[in-house]
């Protein structure tokens, strides 16, 4: 396994968008199969912190991590920092009740770990969710620093990967962690898959084309929203030629359409605040007809990025003083 940076926000490149959409379906795969076989117990509060190492990496966290988000906090006996985290994040772990799971990792004695996760100082603390892994923070945190990644981490597990943690139970005896009872499977998972299997072929049109059937029954479906955002901006990014349009855009910054396609260009490249700072800029420097289209494609950017994601709140109080 080998771990890449992830945002949780959403903007991604076509291989990423495939991962996420893959990982939600392996975990829906995996809840299925714990179904079938009468799983679905409560754990203990006691199970919620775990001490893992390299052999039980993939049983204790890849496998665990289609039922539950697992946090990983990697530190070491002499680690000053590490003494005070390791106990904010126990405890947080069970006052979450379930919604994560805690995995210690003494790096010491597995450096082959902390090696794959590319880390370069301890503490260092990331999570995997359905098979995915995502940096969340190095260093000493403050505890409302670490409440806000968590809520946010608890929060993209349920709505993009359908994850909504364990059933703890305090009469629950330690050591019989089980998954937590399987979702049904939903009316609109067919659709999902197929947009899943265009992505996989390339092809972006059927997997936009997928995701449209799905809104089209079901306008709320968070899933197909993002999906469509994300698949809309690949397909319009495919085939352009860098060069070309930050040249266009950089000649031209009154011209609504050179703009908004750098700053499509700017998403898919992860420079997220540089893509919003572009089309709010194009924003106030015209009206009419190219104004809205801009105003359009931003909203359309942050639905890429998702509402929840800082960076989309405080576009969106620019863009508001922008317009007004």
């Amino acid at each position: 396994m080998q771990p890449r940076n992830m945002s949780m926000s959403g903007v991604v490149d076509l291989a990423a968008v495939k991962a996420a959409q893959e990982a939600k379906a392996k975990a829906e795969q995996a809840r299925a199969e714990a179904a079938r076989n009468g799983g679905a117990g409560a754990v203990s509060p006691a199970d919620l912190v775990i001490d893992v190492d390299e052999a039980r990496f993939e049983s204790d966290i890849l496998q665990r991590s289609t039922e539950v988000p697992v946090v990983i906090d990697f530190w070491a006996e002499w680690c000053e920092p590490c003494k005070q985290l390791g106990p904010v994040l126990e405890r947080l772990a069970v006052e979450y009740n379930g919604r994560f799971l805690l995995a210690k990792i003494d790096v010491d004695a597995n450096q082959m770990l902390m090696q794959q996760f590319g880390i370069q100082g301890i503490p260092a603390v990331f999570a995997v969710v359905a098979g995915q892994p995502i940096p969340l923070f190095q260093g000493a945190a403050g505890e409302a620093q670490i409440r806000e990644t968590l809520d946010q981490l608890v929060q993209v597990a349920e709505q993009r990967f359908g994850l909504t943690g364990l059933v703890v139970d305090p009469e629950a005896e330690p050591g019989a962690a089980k998954a937590a009872p399987a979702a049904p499977a939903g009316p609109h998972d067919a659709a999902l898959e197929a947009a899943v299997r265009a992505l996989d072929a390339g092809d972006l049109a059927g997997a936009v084309q997928a995701y449209k059937n799905v809104l089209s029954d079901d306008p709320a479906n968070t899933e197909a929203k993002l999906g469509l955002a994300q698949a809309e901006l690949l397909q319009r990014v495919q085939n352009a030629d860098p060069q070309r349009v930050r040249q266009d855009a950089a000649e031209k910054p009154d011209d609504a359409q050179a703009q908004i396609a750098a700053a499509d260009l700017d998403l898919v490249g992860g420079h997220v605040e540089d893509a919003f700072g572009r089309l709010i800029d194009t924003v106030r420097r015209t009206a009419g007809d190219d104004r809205d289209a801009v105003r359009l494609r931003l909203l359309e950017l942050f639905e890429v990025v998702g509402g929840d994601d800082p960076r989309v709140v405080a576009a969106r109080r620019a863009l508001a003083r922008a317009l007004f």
